[in-house]
């Protein structure tokens, strides 16, 4: 069973840490054995915008530091930043913090500098920053088309262009870029411009891997599904109760359970895997239009409740 894991009864379902307990389902986390040991990574979009959900960033950054990585904490919003920090260190964790646009190439430069400055060398790369966009193709401007493109596609270029070198200074390491099912799937954020980003990381992360596998860095994707994060915080409930309905699991996920799936790609359990595609969707991708019409529209004709 792998680290981290543990037993789950047949037919038993998933769903969200209440908040109450998202300390002890930490805890639980936490192994003998850590995965991470010596690893220096980097998590962008890892500063703490809400009390009540973590985002994929921050989750990720702290359950990194969790398995013994040290973590420097990329963010624009320092204040968001150092709450990150201080969560890792009181939990026992080693966190610093850099403050960047990442949508800059010095920007990008400059975070990887201070990495390696910080730490002696770099591991790991989570490029998990990302901003929504509104609209068709016949709404769209074009300050908001460049600076979602900047943000989401961009930026993780810019920062691997600096940190491959760092990595095959260190023998090699591991990046991971986070897309979306909307990348997948046309329509699942009705943004052409987010759906247009999320695809280019797909297509980049493949490439990457290629070009990068004989230095012996690997290079994964992770598509999100219907997750529960500060981006989707503001949503009402029976918008909500719709996003869990449509996945075959019948859940709506946390970032939590995308950092899990971070972990597995950053450590070396992972080391024979490069250039995959990992939906964490609760078998959203997997399911076609008839099955997930199924899932929230009655025989009668009617939504489910």
């Amino acid at each position: 069973m792998p680290c981290g894991s543990k037993p789950v009864n047949a037919g038993q379902r998933h769903s969200p840490t209440p908040k109450n307990s998202q300390q002890e389902h930490q805890q639980e986390l936490r192994c003998e054995i850590t995965r991470l040991a010596n690893k220096v990574a980097i998590v962008t979009g890892a500063g703490t915008r809400s009390q009540n959900v973590s985002g994929v960033g921050v989750a990720t950054a702290k359950a990194f530091a969790d398995q013994g990585a040290k973590i420097l904490i990329v963010d624009i919003d320092e204040t968001a930043a150092q709450i990150t920090e201080s969560a890792i260190t009181e939990a026992g964790g080693e966190a610093s913090i850099y403050v960047a646009d990442v949508a800059h190439e010095s920007g990008c430069r400059e975070l990887v500098e201070a990495a390696v400055k910080s730490y002696g060398k770099l591991d790991i790369l989570m490029n998990s920053v990302g901003i929504l966009g509104r609209g068709s193709v016949m709404e769209i401007e074009e300050d908001s088309w460049q600076r979602v493109l900047d943000v989401n596609l961009k930026s993780m270029a810019f920062i691997s262009k600096f940190a491959v070198p760092a990595m095959i200074d260190s023998g090699g390491g591991s990046i991971i870029n986070i897309s979306s099912v909307d990348g997948i799937r046309a329509g699942m954020s009705h943004s052409i411009t987010y759906a247009a980003s999320k695809g280019g990381v797909i297509a980049m992360t493949r490439a990457m891997a290629v070009h990068h596998g004989r230095d012996n860095i690997r290079v994964n994707c992770i598509a999100p599904g219907m997750i529960y994060t500060s981006m989707v915080e503001a949503v009402n409930e029976k918008r909500r109760e719709l996003r869990r309905q449509i996945a075959p699991l019948g859940t709506e996920g946390t970032a939590e359970d995308v950092a899990l799936a971070a972990v597995f790609l950053a450590s070396d359990e992972s080391r024979w895997i490069t250039g995959v595609l990992l939906p964490v969707d609760a078998g959203l991708m997997a399911a076609g239009p008839q099955s997930i019409l199924s899932n929230i529209i009655g025989d009668d004709g009617t939504l489910l409740e």
